[in-house]
């Protein structure tokens, strides 16, 4: 594991898990792909972070105390223009633990969730399935050893129950799976060789559209 990655898990151990700025450079040095996003620390780096993220975007509180952003507002999609960018990040900085927002580049497409945990039987596993804030309800997936080969991960996408919405539901544009595939290859990759150190990973959502797959949030939970 390369020295900036295990100094990201190190400096995220206090916490017990990984917040999403430092998991999505973890990611993008696996060369998997994220949207576009930029850690506006303080009031200042605010406008210059939103300009070179681009409007509208998605703003998030950082913080070790907000462990699921969307259960305390910490959440707001589709923030169009400078003044609204700042009305969010005041009432934001009072959430607890507050170090600053992520501004994120918006992207649509057909909500994903690629994950691992550590199953004490067959080792490091890989789950896919559709995703969002739906999957709790459907529990839509299906699981594979690390690390898969192509094969697997098309094999894993074919088998879930919602592939139709991946194969262009009701007229809708099919996605790009062969795109998709190659994210969980390389994802699972990245589980496999961080075994010791981290016990599950959530990419949720990963989206998915004809021409991409692209990681719009992760959280890494940390071995005690």
């Amino acid at each position: 594991m390369d020295t900036k990655i295990l100094a990201l898990l190190n400096g995220a151990r206090t916490d017990g898990w990984v917040m999403e700025p430092q998991a999505k450079e973890m990611l993008r040095a696996y060369g998997l792909p994220t949207t576009r996003f930029f850690w506006a620390k303080s009031a200042e780096d605010l406008l210059p972070g939103a300009k070179e993220v681009g409007y509208p975007l998605v703003a998030k509180v950082v913080s070790p105390d907000v462990l699921h952003k969307s259960d305390v507002g910490g959440v707001v999609v589709g923030v169009r223009d400078d003044r609204e960018i700042e009305a969010v990040y005041q009432r934001m900085s009072g959430l607890k633990g507050f170090q600053g927002l992520l501004l994120d580049q918006m992207v649509r497409g057909i909500e994903m969730i690629v994950g691992s945990k550590e199953d004490p039987q067959f080792g490091t596993v890989v789950v896919v399935g559709i995703g969002g804030t739906s999957v709790e309800v459907y529990k839509d997936v299906s699981i594979r050893m690390a690390p898969a080969s192509m094969d697997d991960a098309i094999d894993a996408i074919e088998s879930i129950k919602g592939r139709e919405l991946l194969e262009g539901y009701r007229g809708r544009e099919p996605a790009n799976t062969e795109k998709l595939a190659q994210l969980i290859v390389a994802f699972s990759q990245m589980a496999f060789d961080m075994r010791e150190e981290v016990e599950s990973i959530d990419l949720n959502p990963v989206l998915c559209d004809r021409e991409n797959a692209m990681i719009a949030d992760a959280r890494f939970m940390l071995k005690h």
